[in-house]
């Protein structure tokens, strides 16, 4: 079997309408739900692009793997998808963004030329790359936010759109009588960008994928990983005006949010984007376009899914449907991600799996705490590869498929590094202290933030909009003392034996003695005597005088 494995960038996992959002509809991605089982609290270890998608790829937790935001190197060595793929007899491939930077030092002090094989994929986050394009081609005074080439770019310029950027010039921009209407600036957002439908971003990684799977041989794992319906928001026509501010719901949050709220919490707040989001003239101009972006999406999930009908595929290929992130929307006074509430950590994940055992979990829906990293292990499940749970810290997620309920998870967990942010300077904290930990089990979600700063709690059964902060609530202290107990016990875990498993070290155990190793021995009669064979005899002859 073959693995398609689908992410958008920054999607919601409230924004589909098989998860029930009453404006935008989504059949084709609702379909594949009907087909297999949809993931209702599937949680990612970060809430940010590079973090959560490296954790993602190693099946690790950010405090593993060491890629804590965005722009730290996955260092040499760390085990990845691909790896683990390619042992078990599994080719993995790569259509569209990682965020992944390469570590560039350990490759050089290792010797390992970015050109080799082993090279490209130290490099691309253990992929084989049909096309990498992380579709963040700014640029500002001091250059490109990426300074790679962009196949997407060369591919606008193939097709007569002029300029260095026609990202950022047309994919990504409006117009404004003869001026660009840049989609940085939100008040373009309900502009169609300036550049034919068929030739923006998500039509493009599509006809990529279908590229990439009518010259593949199976067995092959195809990362199929959207640059959309991530910022900057605006999309081509006719997605641009299809939805208004009459489809914009009304933000989740309270006033009472505004009170005693936790450092971090009222430092995102305050931030710029956290102001503008907290208007609804921007929500009015961002959230139908982010709307239009999605609808896009969906219809390109349609055209895909099409193809592997006809194409005999969707018999023959497993399919998630995931995101790295969502987006807050101006929900509880905040934009982008960064922080714990649902409309961020939380993202929605389908798996269609086409094989017989799945036949009776089609159009289910599963409420297990899944975490991202659950994801790699289910892949090497299919690929028939023997699990290395030393390495891999999720779990096969292939037992709720096939309609067994397999002993799991008490708690997910997630991590956030914000020492690269301005508020880390705010509030006065060294960056080994500005870190933030998500522990959520199925009624509590508890965050804790070194620094001596506060807990938060949140009771998801009496209020699953999260709008009251308990952790500072004496009547919760059971609450929070057990969630500290569960984050210390998460802590506790192994995770950076990853050389040996625990297999190898049972099969090792007391064998030293085979090897000549005898302590404790007093004399040779003590002990088996094969043990000491090579110690006793005659002094052997020498040649020396």
């Amino acid at each position: 079997m073959n693995i398609l494995y689908i992410m958008f960038d920054q999607l919601r996992f409230d924004y589909l309408s098989c998860a029930g959002h009453p404006h935008l509809h989504t059949p084709h991605i609702d379909a594949l739900a009907a087909k297999g089982v949809r993931f209702t609290r599937a949680y990612v270890q970060s809430p940010t692009c590079g973090s959560s998608r490296m954790s993602s790829y190693t099946g690790r937790y950010p405090s593993s793997h060491g890629v804590q935001y965005n722009s730290y190197p996955l260092r040499v060595g760390e085990w990845t998808m691909g790896d683990h793929l390619r042992k078990a007899g599994m080719s993995c491939h790569l259509i569209g963004k990682t965020h992944m930077v390469a570590d560039a030092e350990g490759m050089r002090r290792l010797g390992l030329a970015p050109d080799s094989l082993i090279g490209v994929r130290q490099s691309e986050c253990g992929f084989d790359p049909w096309v990498r394009d992380d579709g963040l081609w700014a640029e500002g005074p001091e250059g490109f936010y990426d300074p790679k080439r962009s196949p997407y770019n060369e591919y606008l310029k193939s097709k007569g759109y002029p300029g260095e950027n026609p990202w950022t010039d047309f994919a990504n921009a409006g117009v404004e009588g003869d001026d660009i209407a840049s989609g940085w600036f939100m008040v373009n957002a309900d502009k169609p960008a300036n550049i034919a439908e068929e030739d923006s971003e998500t039509p493009w990684l599509t006809t990529k994928a279908i590229e990439f799977i009518e010259q593949a041989t199976d067995p092959w794992c195809a990362h199929l990983s959207y640059i959309k319906p991530h910022w900057p928001y605006i999309v081509p026509a006719p997605y641009h005006d299809m939805y208004g501010p009459e489809h914009v719901l009304a933000p989740v949050r309270s006033e009472a949010e505004r009170d005693n709220t936790h450092p971090v919490f009222a430092g995102m707040m305050n931030n710029q984007i956290g102001k503008a989001f907290s208007r609804d003239e921007v929500r009015h101009k961002v959230i139908p376009a982010y709307m239009g972006l999605i609808k896009q999406a969906d219809d390109q999930m349609g055209r895909l899914f099409a193809y592997l009908e006809q194409s005999g595929r969707m018999q023959d290929t497993m399919i998630v449907v995931t995101s790295d992130h969502g987006d807050y929307l101006g929900d509880h006074w905040l934009g982008d991600k960064n922080l714990f509430h649902d409309p961020s950590i939380k993202v929605p994940m389908i798996i269609y799996d086409p094989r017989p055992a799945a036949d009776t979990t089609r159009g289910s829906t599963c409420d297990a705490l899944v975490e991202a990293i659950d994801l790699a292990p289910t892949f090497l499940d299919v690929a028939g590869g023997d699990p290395v749970p030393h390495i891999l810290e999720g779990r096969s997620l292939i037992p709720w498929l096939q309609g067994e309920v397999p002993i799991w998870r008490d708690y997910a967990i997630a991590e956030f590094d914000y020492s690269t942010m301005p508020l880390c300077e705010k509030l006065g904290l060294e960056p080994k202290d500005a870190r933030l930990f998500m522990v959520t089990d199925q009624r509590w979600k508890f965050m804790h933030a070194e620094g001596g700063l506060r807990p938060m709690l949140f009771d998801l059964d009496a209020d699953p909009d999260e709008l009251v902060d308990l952790g500072e609530s004496i009547a919760h202290g059971e609450v929070i003392d057990k969630m500290y107990a569960r984050l210390h016990q998460w802590a506790l875990r192994m995770s950076q034996r990853i050389t040996l498993s625990d297999d190898q070290i049972i099969s090792g155990r007391g064998k030293a003695d085979l090897q000549g190793i005898l302590l404790g021995v007093y004399q040779a009669e003590e002990v088996d005597a094969k043990l000491t064979r090579k110690y006793r005899g005659p002094v052997p002859k020498t040649s020396r005088p």
